[in-house]
């Protein structure tokens, strides 16, 4: 059998991901992944006011969110939420022992922790586990490292991009888990990404707020964000280019793969919403100024009604309407123009006829596309969402505290 690899593609780096009895299914539930050397990284975190003590230990490691670092310890099935003191003493001692299985301290070690809320995490399972992931760290076990991320996810899900910069092969890669309590506000669920390119800290954490803004925060699946989020990106620099800085064209080429590689992530989180079906991209344009047409969109988004009306086929524009209208966007209904699939359904304040055949048939698709002009400006902004399914529903109904 091949092996598959993503995360430890670009070079300098390791992964490893073990079955260590958190969760009750018996599946991968912790991993490890590592950088051979001190490696550039940033991170962007939640901003959730309630959050988990990995994220507080995440704030703590990296204050200005990038510094060096040798890597990170995820561990799925418990999320070490609203624990307490203990919590964020286990968080830290994640980190120690992860660490010192590298030779490197705890402050060089990010943590990352996903689950139910408000159990505390199985230390005795956790400290067996980083120790039986620390023996296998390698190049042949990401598809391992990334089971043992996952929760509801139905499938995994990787990313990797490469292109050539200062003459040099460059690797960027990613992995993602994500399904359920999917509106980000800074990050996703649980993202990791590496890269072999040779990046100055602070322009790497630059390059992924900039990923993030136009990635994983313009996605929904149920307008819950949760106390967990958190994207981390280590960049080893031995792929050997010229060290980069922000501003140059190389690190707007490095940028360009680094949302790219987001990007792809951030839809595989939509497609495999809990119950989705459909993908669901609502394209605002001709808003006053971008924010307006994120907040524009992203209201249609997490719009319940809209979104079951997408998953019954039913082509409900007044829905998209009054979604924008409740949002803080400006918006001029004399002015407006909706479309579904291309094709027009409400233009300057009232319903147009159309064909509907057409409409429903695309519909019907996997990926279904809103265009929502408001004439107002040149500001724009395109929110990914799904359809809200029965499935949805008993999934989270199902779901255990």
């Amino acid at each position: 059998m091949s092996v598959i690899r993503h995360i430890t593609l670009p070079a300098g780096f390791v992964a490893a991901g073990v079955k260590c009895g958190i969760k009750a299914s018996g599946k991968h539930d912790l991993a490890i992944l590592a950088c051979e050397k001190d490696a550039a990284a940033a991170v962007v975190l939640t901003r959730n006011q309630v959050i988990g003590a990995p994220v507080a230990w995440c704030r703590k490691t990296l204050p200005r969110g990038y510094g060096t670092l040798r890597g990170m310890v995820i561990n799925s099935g418990c999320s070490n939420v609203c624990t307490g003191p203990r919590g964020l003493k286990d968080a830290a001692t994640m980190a120690r022992l992860a660490g010192a299985a590298l030779g490197a301290g705890a402050s060089k070690m990010l943590v990352a922790s996903t689950g139910i809320i408000g159990h505390a995490l199985p230390m005795a399972k956790i400290r067996a586990g980083i120790a039986a992931a620390a023996t296998q760290l390698g190049t042949a076990h990401d598809e391992e490292a990334l089971l043992a991320i996952m929760t509801t996810d139905t499938r995994p899900k990787s990313a990797v991009v490469q292109t050539r910069i200062g003459g040099k092969l460059v690797t960027v890669a990613g992995i993602v888990k994500g399904s359920g309590m999917i509106a980000p506000s800074m990050a996703t669920m649980i993202g990791v990404l590496t890269t072999d390119a040779a990046v100055a800290p602070a322009a790497l954490h630059k390059a992924l707020r900039q990923a993030v803004a136009g990635s994983f925060n313009a996605i929904t699946v149920d307008s819950d964000t949760s106390t967990s989020d958190t994207v981390a990106v280590f960049a080893s620099g031995a792929a050997g280019n010229n060290t980069l800085a922000a501003g140059s064209a190389d690190y707007r080429k490095f940028a360009a793969a680094l949302a790219e590689v987001c990007g792809e992530l951030a839809r595989a989180v939509v497609a495999d919403g809990e119950g989705a079906t459909k993908l669901v991209r609502i394209a605002v344009s001709g808003a006053r100024s971008d924010g307006e047409a994120e907040i524009a969109a992203k209201s249609v988004a997490n719009s319940p009604l809209f979104k079951c009306a997408v998953h019954g086929g039913d082509p409900n524009w007044g829905r998209i309407a009054a979604a924008l209208g409740k949002s803080a966007a400006k918006i001029d209904p004399a002015r407006l123009v909706i479309r579904i699939g291309g094709v027009t359904l409400f233009a300057r304040g009232t319903g147009r006829k159309f064909d509907l055949a057409k409409v429903e048939a695309h519909l019907k698709g996997t990926e279904i596309d809103v265009a929502c002009e408001l004439g107002l400006g040149k500001g724009r902004f395109t929110a990914i969402t799904c359809d809200l399914s029965r499935e949805y529903i008993a999934i989270n109904a199902d779901y255990h505290t």
